[in-house]
């Protein structure tokens, strides 16, 4: 059970980016029309669940995921990580199968299960050989509908996420900078929660408040199945369709609508914590896909990225002033969210030469777009990235549920041709527009001591 929390991008669409190198993309290209080619085939229950399902003969194996549509964006007030909470206890059972029981099962039966929460949705998923995946449809069906949620459990399991949340962040300097900075950059939208939650809002939530944001959240009109791998679509709909129908619809959900203000000037936030260097993350407010600026705006992040990227080959190759220095981009956020700047200061360097270092950067591309061959290796960058991933199953299902939750699935035949037709001077003309003074947030690790 996992959180996603620095960017959705490092676990899927730019998982490895920056480790691949640019001829791939003859490679990936070359792999494009099967690729393409998969179809994928859609089905609506009358009680609101959707299905996509995707075959892939390939191998006898096949993933099974469970998409909900609520993350830490949804969480009432004063309850900030009850998603995350849910989450967990989703694996302490139900009447028919008892704590502990859906995992021995699975792996019983030589597979895999896991889960994760983000700011936008929470998945549960299985990977199984293909004949095996009728144990999927029984047991997500079964906790769909039928959680327990002991009261011991629940307080145990409380206990489990405040540990959690301890090794994560409080003990993390650098995730505690994380979380401070992007609770300063949004000031209204609920992004401003950690997807984990605040401590005391943990320990104040309760087993009623987890059964009502079960009963409310944990429907299939609010969720989506999403399956590839080697099964028959209309055998396993058929399946589907049996362990599912009867499940009733949840109560109305009220949509998410706070919308963050335009930042009207520089934030600054200062964390003095145990460390051995400081450090510096800065955070600029940016759209998310399929919004027309978020293709540039991945293709910067390469551009930035990476031992070859701009950013660790002038502060760390060349001035010697850093040990790593990053950008990092995700654009699959539902809402707007963030594009960050980051380093580490070299032993007995200002971490002030770095910050300067790093907006000299940002200038250079707002003074002279990229060069095309630059910015192409970025595109080749994410492209492969994007394509190699798909020769995954459980990546391929992945893609689907991730642009299903922006919208439809099918936003992502658009997100490729959008990254292939960025130019340099797009590359430039996003880096004036968001890049700004009072379009940042600026976070600085002092180490305890110094």
């Amino acid at each position: 059970m996992t959180i996603q929390s620095m960017s959705v991008t490092q676990k899927a669409v730019k998982r490895g980016v920056l480790a691949v190198l640019s001829f791939l993309i003859f490679f990936s290209t070359l792999l494009l029309p099967s690729i393409a080619s998969t179809k994928v085939k859609e089905y609506k229950l009358d009680n609101g669940l959707k299905v996509l399902i995707t075959e892939d003969h390939k191998a006898p194996v096949a993933t099974f995921q469970v998409w909900y549509r609520v993350g830490s964006r949804n969480e009432p007030a004063g309850k900030a990580g009850i998603s995350h909470l849910l989450e967990h206890m989703m694996f302490k059972g139900t009447p028919e199968y008892g704590s502990g029981v859906f995992s021995r099962l699975v792996q019983k039966n030589g597979g895999v299960d896991n889960a994760f929460t983000t700011k936008d949705y929470t998945m549960y998923f299985q990977s199984l050989a293909s004949d095996r995946i009728d144990l999927s449809i029984k047991l997500e069906s079964e906790r769909m509908q039928n959680l327990l949620l002991a009261s011991d459990d629940v307080k145990d399991e409380r206990s489990v996420v405040m540990e959690e949340r301890r090794m994560r962040y409080e003990d993390d300097p650098q995730m505690s900078l994380y979380e401070e900075v992007v609770a300063t950059a949004f000031m209204v939208h609920p992004y401003h929660n950690p997807v984990i939650g605040w401590m005391s809002e943990i320990a104040s939530i309760k087993r009623q408040d987890l059964l009502s944001y079960y009963r409310k959240f944990y429907s299939p009109d609010n969720a989506f199945i999403v399956i590839s791998g080697d099964v028959r679509a209309d055998e396993i709909i058929a399946k589907i369709r049996d362990a599912f129908g009867k499940i009733p619809r949840g109560p109305a959900k009220s949509p998410v609508t706070a919308v963050e203000p335009p930042q009207k000037g520089q934030k600054r936030v200062y964390l003095r914590k145990q460390a051995k260097l400081p450090y510096i993350l800065i955070a600029y407010h940016v759209p998310s896909f399929p919004h027309g600026d978020a293709a540039p705006l991945d293709v910067l992040s390469s551009i930035f990225s990476g031992k070859s990227g701009r950013l660790y080959k002038s502060l760390v190759r060349k001035k010697k002033i850093a040990l790593d220095a990053y950008a990092s981009y995700d654009g699959l956020y539902i809402a707007p969210y963030l594009f960050f700047l980051g380093g580490t200061a070299s032993p007995g360097k200002d971490i002030g030469a770095v910050e300067k270092a790093l907006y000299e950067e940002v200038e250079k591309i707002k003074t002279a777009p990229p060069s095309e061959r630059e910015v192409q290796k970025a595109k080749n960058q994410v492209e492969a990235s994007f394509i190699m991933g798909q020769d995954s199953i459980f990546f391929q299902a992945e893609v689907l549920g991730m642009f299903e939750v922006l919208g439809n699935w099918r936003l992502k035949d658009r997100y490729l041709e959008a990254i292939r037709k960025v130019t340099p001077e797009d590359v430039q003309k996003i880096a004036k527009k968001y890049f700004t003074e009072e379009n940042r947030t600026v976070g600085i690790l002092i180490p305890e001591g110094s």
